[in-house]
């Protein structure tokens, strides 16, 4: 078998870097997933948004763009199911989950994961140095690249016990 030092995640390239990967290695994806909106912004809105297939987290940010909060499709329908009329427009700011749970690019994937695991998160906000969002990790999309990665490995040790490729 041909050994690369890259490797193909739902139709992304992802590359080994020294072989410890960091969230920035999923950049390409958290991008994507990273919906943002104003926390002044109707819930009505933020309903529309999360109805779009792979949608499931939208970061709410304050005037200067940093992390205000999230709301989950789950925030959403709660808050649906008990308004009526002009009461499902209330701003997002009074729905929205504020504590959040954070990763930054530079932190290990395995330890977002992990730390996405302990806590029961399915989505995770990635933000800069200055809190402002740059992504959204997906439990599942950090799992499979980590499970890729440590195939990967299994695969160079395997040939290195084998002695394939060395003379």
């Amino acid at each position: 078998m041909q050994q690369s030092d890259s490797w193909q995640l739902t139709g992304k390239d992802y590359h080994i870097d020294d072989r410890v990967m960091f969230v920035e290695a999923m950049r390409s994806t958290t991008r994507e997933r990273c919906v943002k909106l104003p926390q002044q912004a109707p819930l009505v809105e933020a309903a529309r948004l999360l109805s779009r297939a792979q949608i499931n987290l939208i970061v709410i940010v304050d005037e200067s763009d940093r992390l205000a909060g999230v709301l989950s499709k789950t925030d959403v329908v709660r808050q649906m199911g008990t308004c009526a009329g002009n009461a499902c427009a209330i701003p997002i700011e009074s729905v929205m989950t504020r504590e959040v749970s954070t990763c930054r690019p530079d932190e290990l994937l395995s330890e977002a994961w992990s730390r996405m695991r302990a806590r029961g998160i399915k989505h995770m906000p990635v933000v800069n140095s200055q809190g402002h969002p740059v992504g959204v990790l997906y439990a599942r999309d950090a799992l499979a690249l980590l499970l890729e990665a440590a195939t990967y490995e299994e695969l160079l040790l395997r040939d290195y016990v084998l002695r394939v490729g060395y003379q």
